[in-house]
């Protein structure tokens, strides 16, 4: 079995790299948004052209990323969602609500002063963890039936 991984939220750690590294010897595949900033915020403008209102120029650059994502959520067997200490992630909780509602097998990664109020997104979620060790494990035992060792 082969399990499509995507892997969205914050964009500021290495999270996922340390998610592809430590699943290098499993079958599955990887794939995310744009983690580039710049790219990611300025891909509608570069490719359809300039606006001088700030709100049209994000909008254009959401609706280039959508075909992105949405793609990869409607691919993925599982979506991995990490919610960050830094910036408001609104982005990924609607891909967390994307994936519940296409009834996707769900994984949030957050730390203990997000529990509140992402206790929505966690309900959704068949299991919330803090670490991308964590992920990991679960990757390994879906795939192995294996626990980790200790």
């Amino acid at each position: 079995m082969t399990l499509n991984i995507y892997l969205s939220g914050e964009i500021h750690t290495d999270w996922r790299e340390e998610i592809i590294a430590g699943a290098q010897d499993l079958n599955v595949s990887f794939s995310s948004p744009v983690t580039d900033h710049a790219s990611s915020d300025d891909c509608g403008v570069a490719i359809m052209g300039a606006e001088p209102d700030k709100f049209w120029h994000d909008n254009k650059g959401a609706k280039l990323n959508a075909i992105r994502t949405r793609h990869a959520i409607e691919m993925a067997d599982i979506v991995v969602v990490r919610f960050g200490d830094k910036y408001k992630q609104w982005n990924a909780a609607f891909d967390a609500g994307m994936a519940a509602a296409l009834g996707k097998s769900l994984i949030v990664m957050h730390g203990p002063d997000h529990q509140h109020p992402l206790k929505e997104v966690d309900a959704a979620a068949l299991a919330v963890v803090q670490e991308p060790r964590q992920v990991v494990e679960i990757l390994t035992y879906v795939l192995s039936g294996k626990l980790p060792t200790k």
